[in-house]
């Protein structure tokens, strides 16, 4: 590898793996809870996970914490705070760090969620997906659209004052008229952030075996136009595929697009560390909460040092995502390879309109942003 890497900030993902009910799209690694949970054994599992992974984390400070899942509502702000206290105790918490929780509509009340401020989380993203009831029970979802307005009206009176929402179109049976209401909706209620993005049938869902019927292509871009330019005039800021801010950016997510380090705890929880001497290697977390919860199980279930050959298509496959791309310095100082290595790709990119290398930073022209995939197959093993 040759050369040594300037290390990169330092986040942490923390997985909860249960749910309520599986959603008929859902690919990530959640599991029906059909019994009291083992909040606490559970707990005690992640900060001895935690434990496993320091060593690579010393004298870094943590800009961000995102509990993920799964719901992490579902567990009592008391268990969330009993495991930030040993975070806090172990690592090196930025002043300003960014503490995410998700959050379901159907899954909390008032109460909760002011304690889940007090422990420290100041940011929510709330899994609203729709206003519209109809598509809401197409989808799956355990909420009904008088929930998720009343969820947004409790996190704001528990005092969040960053808020992403997460809203999906191209539903089954979405017209374009439906779901410009629940973008109309979703600026009405003001979030600092919002994660718009289409539904995609994905392997091993019930969606994927049972396809329901989508919205044509020619509704799905007509949404897709509509939408983006309403939220642009409603001054939400788009800079990332799925991701518009009014102001305020996901700083733990940005951090993934700019290839930055992260550590992952929880069941099939996945890292990425880099090292001094130039190594970066991806890892991943034992997938079910049973094989995580067994003490004679290792929690880390598999690594993977990342070649040379594989760095170029790693790094753009989260930096071309953004808008505005990254500095062309982060290649070098975070995969610790020059961008002269590879020269001929971001020629060949440049050559087919798909990327721009301006002011000193890397970034996909608007066709580029239309075929992301085109454009990254050309970095496969450069």
């Amino acid at each position: 590898m040759g050369h040594s890497l300037q290390l990169p900030p330092l986040a942490a993902y923390v997985h909860i793996p249960w749910c309520v009910r599986k959603c008929p799209y859902c690919d990530f690694n959640s599991h029906t809870s059909d019994s009291a949970l083992p909040e606490d054994d559970y707990i005690d599992a992640l900060i001895a996970d935690l434990e496993q992974d320091l060593p690579a984390t010393y004298g870094r400070e943590l800009t961000s914490i995102f509990f993920g899942g799964g719901t992490p509502s579902l567990f009592s702000a008391a268990s969330l705070g009993r495991l930030l206290e040993a975070m806090a105790t172990r690592l090196n918490f930025a002043a300003d760090i960014e503490i995410t929780l998700e959050a379901n509509p159907g899954t909390f009340e008032q109460n909760k969620f002011a304690d889940y401020r007090s422990t420290g989380i100041n940011r929510l993203s709330i899994g609203i997906q729709s206003f519209n009831p109809a598509h809401l029970k197409a989808l799956g979802r355990i909420h009904d659209d008088r929930e998720a307005l009343s969820a947004v009206a409790m996190a704001r009176r528990a005092g969040f004052d960053n808020l992403n929402l997460d809203l999906m179109h191209g539903l089954p049976g979405q017209t374009l008229a439906d779901a410009r209401a629940d973008i109309e909706q979703a600026i009405a209620l003001e979030p600092e952030h919002l994660s718009w993005y289409q539904l995609t049938l994905e392997p091993n869902t019930v969606f994927y075996s049972r396809p329901p019927t989508l919205p044509v292509e020619d509704v799905l871009w007509d949404i897709q136009e509509a939408g983006q330019a309403r939220l642009a005039e409603a001054g939400f800021i788009q800079y990332e595929v799925s991701a518009y801010a009014r102001g305020q950016q996901a700083r733990h997510n940005l951090n993934y697009w700019q290839y930055g380090d992260f550590i992952g705890i929880g069941a099939g929880a996945h890292g990425k560390l880099s090292h001094p001497d130039g190594r970066i290697e991806r890892y991943w977390k034992t997938r079910t909460p049973k094989d995580y919860l067994e003490p004679a199980r290792p929690f880390c279930s598999g690594r993977k040092e990342l070649g040379a050959a594989e760095r170029p298509f790693d790094f753009l496959m989260n930096a071309l995502r953004l808008v505005e791309g990254v500095p062309t310095e982060y290649y070098l100082a975070r995969t610790g390879q020059p961008l002269d290595a590879i020269a001929g790709q971001l020629q060949l990119a440049k050559d087919k309109g798909l990327l721009e290398v301006w002011d000193h930073r890397l970034r996909p022209t608007e066709r580029g942003r239309l075929f992301l995939n085109d454009l990254l197959e050309m970095f496969l093993e450069a």
